[in-house]
């Protein structure tokens, strides 16, 4: 089912049949095709209120209401758990039908159903003893429980303003081992949902006092904060070029304390996860497909003269429209050939060239929707820069997509650029 864009006021009814995001819906599973139908009947609504997220950087609350009422929110809790068991490849379709209507919740959703996916699917691939498999079972199910049982959302609070984004470096913010739990002190910066979420899902180091320099990236943890834990803080403005309704404002951990339940996965599996299933960095992406659908519908329906509220000027006869709409369409039609196929290669240790198609396929995402709202800037003309229509804030979201840890443009062609031209254990040898 594709998605559905409200009939023009005044003109006569859209008779523009959007693409599916997915391309062809037959090629899909049953489950694939439902979800992403119960997100495109959700959209419109979604689409109408984006406008007022964005103009007041404020956070898009009915929306994930929606998200709860239709049972979305546990996507990709297992079945076992209660959720709806998506895969990888389900979800990322999905999560682009959602940036198709509101690149925002897109984007924030993601931070939600990554603690369910690293959690899950991904936890459910990784090498672990007997011991950890049952600790981690135990663990989970109560996070899973709070989600698809009393509706709570997870974030995923990352960025902390240095290498450790990136991988290159141990997470600044730090577990310290009491008795019971944990105690977690530090800052993450860009934090979607600051304020909204119920739970944080947040990344630091186990410290190690017993070595010198204390933890390593091996040490690293993904423990459940909840938002409401004495030591929790939520500082700083919001207010940047796009993607206002993410309202990722700074957080900050003073010695707040978690018990060992608080274990999203056992302690070390998140570098083996990272290190093993590439792919689980790669979630941001789709939601910037959508909004290259977004701009590419809306261009067309402009151009036929079918956007609800506009005089019904016809543009579409123009050579140099016709021509630009062509090519917009061949670079959504590549980019989403190059986001299907990476999707189902998701797997436990792909090979190298997997790894660097994942690579290709994020930044070309990443890249194309901002050139494809670029385009449609350049073919709807001055109107476009108006606040009342939606290509002058797609342009601003698509534009920050690039710029997003752990994978921004330049680290996919740095990451992509070494793996084409080295081969596993290679170095140059000294010029003299």
């Amino acid at each position: 089912m594709s998605a559905v864009l409200a009939p023009s006021t005044g003109t006569a009814p859209s008779r523009y049949q959007p693409s599916h995001i997915a391309g062809n819906p037959a090629a899909l599973t049953p489950q694939q095709r439902e979800l992403i139908e119960r997100v495109a009947a959700l959209g419109p609504r979604w689409a109408a209120r984006a406008e007022r997220y964005d103009r007041e950087a404020s956070f898009p609350f009915e929306n994930y209401d929606d998200l709860r009422e239709a049972g979305l929110l546990g996507i990709c809790v297992p079945v076992a758990h209660g959720g709806l068991g998506a895969d990888f490849a389900t979800y990322v379709m999905v999560a682009a039908e959602i940036g198709r209507w509101c690149g925002a919740t897109a984007l924030s959703f993601n931070m939600h159903v990554c603690s369910c996916l690293w959690a899950g699917e991904i936890a459910d691939a990784l090498d672990m003893t007997p011991e950890q498999r049952a600790d981690h079972e135990t663990n989970r199910a109560i996070h899973f429980a709070r989600i698809v049982k009393d509706g709570k959302v997870y974030a995923q609070p990352f960025s902390e303003g240095g290498a450790a984004a990136a991988g290159a470096a141990p997470w600044g913010t730090i577990a310290r081992k009491v008795d019971g739990g944990y105690l977690v002190s530090g800052k993450k910066i860009f934090a979607s949902l600051a304020g909204a979420a119920d739970t944080y899902g947040v990344l630091c180091t186990l410290d190690r006092p017993e070595r010198i320099g204390g933890g390593t990236r091996r040490d690293s943890m993904y423990l459940a904060v909840p938002a409401d834990a004495p030591g929790v803080q939520v500082v700083g403005d919001w207010d940047p070029l796009g993607m206002r309704g993410t309202v990722s404002r700074n957080l900050l951990f003073t010695d707040v304390f978690v018990p060992e339940t608080a274990r999203l996965m056992p302690e070390g599996m998140y570098f083996q996860a990272a290190s093993r299933f590439p792919h689980m960095f790669a979630t941001l992406s789709p939601t910037y497909l959508g909004v290259a659908q977004a701009a590419y519908d809306f261009t067309v329906q402009y151009l036929r003269a079918e956007v609800p509220g506009m005089p019904p000027v016809k543009r579409r006869m123009y050579p140099t429209k016709q021509y630009a709409v062509a090519e917009m369409r061949i670079k959504l039609e590549a980019t989403r050939a190059l986001f299907l196929q990476n999707a189902r290669d998701a797997r436990i240790d792909p090979d190298k060239d997997t790894r660097m198609r994942l690579y290709a396929a994020h930044y070309t995402i990443m890249e194309s929707s901002n050139d494809i709202c670029r385009l449609a800037i350049r073919t709807c003309g001055g109107q476009s820069m108006l606040k009342s229509l939606p290509l002058e804030r797609l342009y601003r979201d698509s534009r920050c997509g690039s710029l997003m840890l752990p994978w921004t443009a330049e680290l996919c062609m740095d990451r992509l650029g070494r793996e084409c031209l080295y081969e596993a254990g290679e170095k140059d040898e000294a010029i003299e």
